[in-house]
């Protein structure tokens, strides 16, 4: 997710307020740009491709491609579910120990995904795995998901985020998640959130053979 968790809530999330026009219109917009960039990267290759293309493509100005996104590589890489994810966060209920919240965390991220069109694309996440660029450009917001992750944990756990017990299980379950996720062709076959929800279990039990 592109947004650092706030500090936790266990108050019952807030309902969400119906879209109005005005987000409407930059959902409309962002979707048009990505459509327009898809198709391009398809027929001339991700590389060869430029932000005046795309633009011009999605019929939309340069400037405006770059309120909406700030590089080609984040029309791949980026998602809009900042702010479904957070509530997801907030109604996490209090309690809860680490591999049960990991796995509330999980189940509630997965669902997000798969609800949203772009975001459970398996036509992206092809072309993230094509391209060097891209791929480096989704480890280092892998990464940055990960840390923020980790403040939640911390804060939702009570513990201080340099807690090296804390550093640990972070870059375990990290690494777990990004491995199955590289190697998910389709997060909608169906056994994407099974795969990943049987790793944690792994996990809880010591990483049995």
């Amino acid at each position: 997710m592109a947004s650092a968790p706030a500090s936790v809530s266990h108050a019952p999330a807030a309902p969400v307020p119906p879209i109005g026009l005005r987000e409407k219109h930059k959902r409309r917009t962002r979707a048009a740009i990505r459509a327009a960039a898809m198709e391009l990267f398809d027929a001339n290759g991700y590389a060869q491709t430029t932000v005046a293309q795309i633009a011009e493509a999605a019929d939309v100005s340069h400037t405006t491609f770059f309120r909406y996104f700030q590089s080609k590589e984040q029309v791949v890489i980026s998602d809009d579910l900042d702010d479904e994810w957070q509530a997801v966060l907030e109604a996490i209920p209090p309690g809860l120990g680490r591999f049960d919240l990991l796995r509330a965390m999980v189940r509630g991220l997965v669902e997000l995904v798969l609800a949203d069109d772009w975001a459970s694309d398996p036509a992206s996440m092809k072309l993230i795995q094509s391209e060097p660029a891209l791929l480096l450009v989704n480890q280092i917001e892998s990464d940055r998901a990960i840390s923020e992750a980790a403040d939640f944990i911390a804060d939702y756990l009570g513990v201080e985020r340099d807690n090296p017990r804390l550093r640990v299980f972070i870059a375990a379950v990290g690494g777990m998640m990004f491995h199955i996720a590289n190697g998910t062709e389709d997060v909608r076959d169906g056994r994407f959130l099974e795969t990943l929800l049987e790793a944690i279990d792994l996990l809880e039990q010591g990483l049995p053979l």
